[in-house]
């Protein structure tokens, strides 16, 4: 048992995968930090000169300066600025993700087998149209297609 599972465990897409998933995580805390630390503070400023990640509802009515605050006086929140991030992390992550797809699937396409549009005159080996009954060249008659 110890033997087949390594086999499985060495086998080359599992190993891919694992590399992927790996890729995958370290791309997602990029975006992660592209999303809060460079697109979001221009759009905070746009909105009022505040974090956008500090967007949040009291539900118990208090008003609190920062999430962090009303996290410490233990308020329950709604954490819609988080939210909204969350979102763009995931509008980014998979359009990049449809662009590896959609160009790995572009080199994966077999191209299609070329079908001649012409067939040989068996008496002068001129190419003729497939369905011509008459060659050109020696006018000799064909064979329909």
């Amino acid at each position: 048992m110890l033997k087949e599972f390594r086999e499985f465990a060495v086998k080359g897409n599992l190993v891919d995968m694992a590399v992927a998933f790996i890729l995958g995580a370290a791309f997602g805390k990029i975006v992660t930090s592209l999303v809060e630390n460079v697109l979001m503070p221009p759009i905070g400023l746009l909105i009022g000169k505040a974090d956008f990640a500090n967007r949040f509802v009291s539900l118990n009515g208090q008003h609190y300066d920062t999430l962090a605050a009303a996290k410490a006086a233990g308020a329950a929140t709604l954490n819609y600025g988080l939210f909204i991030n969350a979102i763009i992390d995931f509008v980014i992550v998979a359009f990049v993700l449809f662009l590896v797809v959609k160009s790995f699937n572009k080199l994966r396409r077999e191209e299609a087998p070329v079908v001649e549009a012409t067939k040989e005159c068996p008496f002068c080996l001129t190419k003729v149209a497939l369905k011509a009954t008459r060659c050109p060249a020696c006018t000799s008659e064909l064979e329909a297609a």
